[in-house]
């Protein structure tokens, strides 16, 4: 999460969290020393594990108590730690408005973790009242120092106009840069950015690339954006094999859309050997979700008795359930 690695840190969060350390990272006898002098580093954790490997016993109350006497003395990191500590209720009885406080002690200082952090706490109203425009500020003073996290953020901001005017170009110069560093969901937004135009002059092939990059870290959506470009042929050459690949793995993290695409595919055998009932299993999981189109499909399925045995009852069952959200629907948005 943070740039520094820290010892007393890390220790601190092996209490916190009961961790086990893999290298040979304490204070020692030095380190103990410290802290009873009040050194604020060292009072991050001043127990030391006796073997370099070893657990370190879990014990959340003193890693809140170490953390608030180096916070108290003003390090930003101790502040930030504290926040996350009350946050979670670790260690001490949760109170998100305790976090927000500690939070902004550090943000304050500069502490770009604990800015994304506080302009977190307004978006979702979290300790604070939610305010979206103070929101975008925090995001935008840690976004500043090249906090992904924030820059993925500040160009979601400025995509939807929350908290700033809506500004697409502003968008993308956001998520560009997040994305550059690898940040998964920056990238599949950079790529829905170019696959649409918006903010940035339309592009499918550089759509599909930073889908890919997407994808290939495990984000769902990108996953299933790059199976929709292979199979229509948008930005990379049409490749069914290549559709269902991507369409399986965002199917298997339990995307219903992809979940239906994939039970095409088996029904009409298009980039993978004709299989009715791996249609109707992918139908199910997707229908189950309440994807309209696979539930008619799998209706469809069990009054012809394709992939599943005949049974018109549960043909009209599923049927019922998908005319029911296409009435529904609608009438929901208008409230």
């Amino acid at each position: 999460m943070r740039g520094t690695n820290r010892s007393w840190t890390n220790l601190g969060r092996a209490y916190l969290f009961g961790v086990i350390l893999s290298g040979a990272i304490g204070l020692g006898t030095e380190g103990r020393l410290d802290a009873e002098q009040g050194v604020p580093e060292a009072q991050g954790l001043s127990t030391l594990s006796p073997q370099a490997g070893e657990s370190i016993e879990e014990d959340k109350a003193e890693a809140v108590k170490r953390y608030r006497l180096a916070a108290d003395k003003g390090d930003v990191e101790a502040q930030f730690n504290l926040g996350i500590a009350y946050y979670y209720g670790e260690g001490v009885k949760e109170d998100k408005a305790e976090a927000a406080r500690w939070y902004r002690l550090a943000a304050e200082q500069g502490d770009g973790d604990a800015q994304l952090y506080l302009g977190s706490a307004y978006c979702f109203g979290e300790g604070v009242n939610k305010d979206m425009a103070e929101a975008a500020k925090w995001w935008r003073l840690a976004a500043d120092q090249g906090n992904a996290s924030a820059q993925f953020n500040l160009g979601c901001s400025y995509y939807s106009g929350e908290g700033v005017n809506e500004d697409k170009a502003e968008s993308v110069k956001w998520s560009r840069l997040a994305a550059e560093q690898g940040d998964a969901k920056a990238q599949f937004n950079l790529g829905h950015a170019y696959y649409y135009g918006e903010g940035v002059k339309e592009d499918k092939a550089e759509a599909a690339r930073w889908y890919r990059l997407a994808a290939e870290q495990g984000d769902v959506k990108a996953q299933f954006s790059l199976g929709h470009a292979y199979y229509f042929g948008e930005g990379v050459n049409e490749d069914m094999a290549e559709a269902v690949k991507w369409w399986r793995l965002a199917a298997e993290q339990g995307d219903a859309t992809a979940q239906f695409n994939l039970g095409y595919t088996y029904y009409y055998g298009e980039g993978v050997k004709e299989d009715k009932a791996e249609a109707v299993k992918w139908w199910r999981l997707a229908a189950e979700q309440g994807d309209v189109k696979a539930q008619l499909s799998l209706g469809s399925a069990y009054f012809w008795g394709e992939g599943v045995k005949e049974d018109k009852a549960e043909a009209a069952k599923w049927w019922r359930l998908a005319v029911e959200q296409w009435l529904i629907k609608p009438i929901l948005k208008l409230k």
